[in-house]
């Protein structure tokens, strides 16, 4: 049964996720990197979009313009270990439930994710053309004169996904648990390797 997500996001629909659980989401979802994460936590400006219960999306979007307002060209992911510094406070500030963005994140999303019930999750890379797919319609803009990748692009999407849940609320990171499994497998395989070319100068 296909899990799916809808903004607004509850507590409980949250508390329910573990790391490497797979979501889609239907509703809301806005994009947001660096220069919104620096506004709000470093210069205190108040965004510009209610964020409480809703989804955002660490991203760069290509964007055109229509006669009818926007549309969704590519939206691929960007790296959310740049948002590290900002995550958590963002979380508390915004009630946003859900970031998502592209790799892993660290010890302070952690605790904003267990502490202010959220998660993070990663959309699969290389698919950016897929994602701008399901984004039924672009409802507005925000900080565009931070330019296209940086502005808030509030998006209505429909089955968006899929997310693969990496932070939960228990404090699970799927990217370190991975770490430490692959680091265990590691010492073998290099051991069985060196026997296989030892003729090797």
């Amino acid at each position: 049964m296909k899990n799916v997500l809808t903004t607004p996001i509850q507590d409980e629909d949250i508390e329910q996720l573990t790391a490497g659980d797979i979501v889609f989401l239907d509703g809301y979802l806005v994009t947001c990197r660096d220069m919104a994460h620096r506004r709000l936590i470093d210069l205190g400006r108040k965004l510009p979009v209610d964020l409480e219960g809703l989804a955002i999306l660490h991203a760069g979007p290509i964007v055109t313009q229509a006669d009818d307002g926007w549309n969704m060209i590519s939206i691929g992911p960007t790296t959310s270990m740049r948002m590290e510094v900002h995550e958590q406070e963002f979380i508390r500030q915004t009630g946003t439930k859900l970031v998502i963005g592209k790799g892993g994140m660290g010890p302070n999303t952690v605790e904003g994710c267990t502490k202010y019930k959220a998660a993070h999750a990663v959309f699969p890379g290389g698919c950016a053309v897929l994602a701008a797919s399901q984004v039924e319609k672009i409802e507005k803009v925000e900080w565009l004169d931070l330019g296209m990748p940086e502005a808030l692009w509030v998006c209505r999407v429909k089955n968006f996904g899929p997310l693969i849940i990496t932070i939960d609320t228990k404090g699970n990171n799927l990217f370190e648990q991975n770490k430490e499994e692959f680091n265990t497998r590691k010492v073998p395989a290099v051991e069985e390797i060196s026997k296989q070319v030892k003729y090797i100068k």
